[in-house]
């Protein structure tokens, strides 16, 4: 490991903090190192990039921050699990920084989920098993029932979304659905703009989804996928110009 990293200061003068952020990203990558792997101690680092405390643990902390190493202490620091945290965090403060940047924020999420749940669905199709379309014959009976009892349902509709997604080979995609719905439950609440006819219409489209899989229908699926967020698009579009805005009554889908 030593010799890796100091071959890249051997010019004799310090690295900067963002030499050794770079020279730490590299060794994980030299080393095919997989989340959860341990990293070399704070001591270790130090020596082989000649690197003062202060500049690894600055690096380090860039780095936790990017979610690509993890601190444990009393432990150590280890590859982290390389999710979108970092995605989400910049996303959520854009959307919370203005009001006109909450529906251009929500506005690019509902654009970047419905391309990839119509883009996916021949392969959605072909993934899904008999287990998967009754758990999500569930969630659409559970989105119901909480329509019925004037409950909050966002939760059952973010389930119902990754239970899509689930089957599919491509881990990089539920972790992009995952991203897009942290960033939307922190700034969604933020926006007054669903009604109830609104959460019913909601709830039609997640039944008409399950009923194109059921029938094995990518093209009907697509529709139903592109009915299910015209709504939301246009209440975005709405509200972004000015217009009138249904009174609120739960967080928009």
């Amino acid at each position: 490991m030593t010799s890796r990293l100091i071959s890249r200061f051997d010019n004799g003068r310090t690295p900067l903090r963002r030499e050794v952020t770079e020279e730490i990203k590299r060794y994980i990558l030299d080393s095919r190192l997989r989340p959860g792997d341990p990293l070399p101690t704070e001591n270790e680092l130090c020596a082989a990039l000649g690197a003062s405390r202060s500049s690894i643990r600055e690096a380090v902390k860039t780095l936790a921050a990017l979610d690509i190493v993890e601190v444990r202490h009393g432990h150590g620091t280890y590859v982290g699990r390389l999710s979108l945290s970092a995605l989400v965090e910049g996303l959520t403060f854009r959307g919370l920084l203005s009001p006109a940047d909450d529906f251009r924020v929500l506005s690019e999420l509902v654009d970047v989920r419905e391309l990839v749940e119509r883009g996916m669905a021949d392969r959605i199709i072909a993934s899904l098993r008999p287990e998967h379309l009754e758990r999500l014959d569930g969630t659409v009976a559970e989105m119901e029932q909480g329509l019925r009892e004037g409950l909050d349902v966002i939760a059952v509709d973010r389930r119902f979304h990754a239970l899509l997604l689930e089957p599919l080979p491509n881990e990089l995609l539920g972790q992009l659905s995952s991203a897009c719905w942290d960033v939307h439950e922190i700034v969604a609440p933020h926006l007054s703009m669903v009604s109830v006819q609104d959460q019913a219409d909601t709830v039609a489209a997640h039944r008409a989804m399950v009923a194109a899989l059921h029938s094995g229908d990518a093209a009907a699926f697509a529709r139903a996928v592109h009915a299910h967020y015209a709504p939301v698009r246009r209440r975005l579009a709405a509200a972004r110009a000015g217009g009138a805005v249904p009174a609120p009554a739960s967080h928009e889908r």
